[in-house]
């Protein structure tokens, strides 16, 4: 029996699907890069709120407040 070479029966694609490959890879890439600059601002920021909140100093306790009821003025 003789071997059938690879890529005889692999159907090819059309226009506009290699169109809508390319689309999505495109998109795919441009989400990846926003993620990734989204996660560098995030890491960033959080090492900043992190250095900001050891150097300041702790807030005083609250003072309790009152029962919550009022008296009524009739």
């Amino acid at each position: 029996m003789r071997k059938i070479p690879d890529g005889v029966f692999k159907p090819r694609l059309t226009s506009g699907e290699k169109k809508s490959d390319v689309t999505t890879t495109v998109a795919t890439q441009i989400t990846e890069s926003e993620k990734a600059a989204r996660e560098a601002k995030t890491a960033r920021l959080r090492l900043s709120r992190l250095a900001y909140e050891e150097t300041r100093p702790s807030p005083d306790p609250k003072k309790k407040a009152g029962s919550g009821k009022r008296r009524s003025g009739t």
